[in-house]
């Protein structure tokens, strides 16, 4: 079994005493009510979803990792779906997303700090919530209404989930075979 520690009192050192975050996040919209007492909070529960649920499935996804079954339908190792899932119900996935669609509007910061402690905890399981997180931002930011009504319930909501297509016709999904060159492009 994985055991894995969350360095809580180091990321409390950093958001209170290196970044004074509580000053930072109140002089945000929408971030009025962030204190001390709810940054611990987050940390806290966040540090306990990522040492009790994540971190014991870090050996089981190396062991049995993702399978393509004939039907077509990928299986993940064992746990990983209910992880998602509580992960999902308790609110995680919500953290930064925009209230509009779902989401509880919280500071970057916090996604920050929890991120870390999945990526610890397990990198394998992290990849499923992390590709989520930036398909919402970057339709939150730079995606038409239409898309945003299209998308963003289900994927804030954790019934849909994020991917990424990282191919090129000379390379398929070889990165490292990806060749590239800058041109200049008029005074771009």
């Amino acid at each position: 079994m994985t055991t894995y520690k969350a360095p809580l009192r180091d990321m409390q050192f950093v958001m209170q005493d290196l970044l004074n975050f509580e000053k930072h996040y109140q002089s945000l919209p929408a971030c009025e009510e962030v204190n001390q007492e709810l940054v611990d909070a987050i940390l806290g529960e966040a540090s306990k979803f990522s040492e009790e649920v994540v971190a014991p499935l870090n050996a089981v996804g190396d062991e049995a990792g993702c399978q393509m079954l004939d039907n077509g339908e990928v299986k993940t190792p064992p746990g990983f779906k209910e992880a998602y899932q509580r992960y999902c119900e308790d609110g995680w996935i919500t953290m930064i997303a925009d209230p509009k669609w779902g989401g509880q509007g919280l500071p970057g910061g916090f996604s920050l700090a929890f991120s870390e402690m999945l990526v610890s905890g397990n990198m394998a399981w992290k990849m499923y919530s992390g590709l989520t997180e930036s398909a919402v931002l970057t339709i939150q930011s730079h995606g038409t209404e239409e898309l945003k009504q299209r998308y963003l319930p289900h994927l804030v909501s954790g019934e849909w989930s994020g991917t990424m297509n990282l191919t090129e016709p000379q390379a398929g999904t070889d990165l490292a075979a990806i060749k590239t060159r800058a041109e200049r492009d008029g005074d771009r």
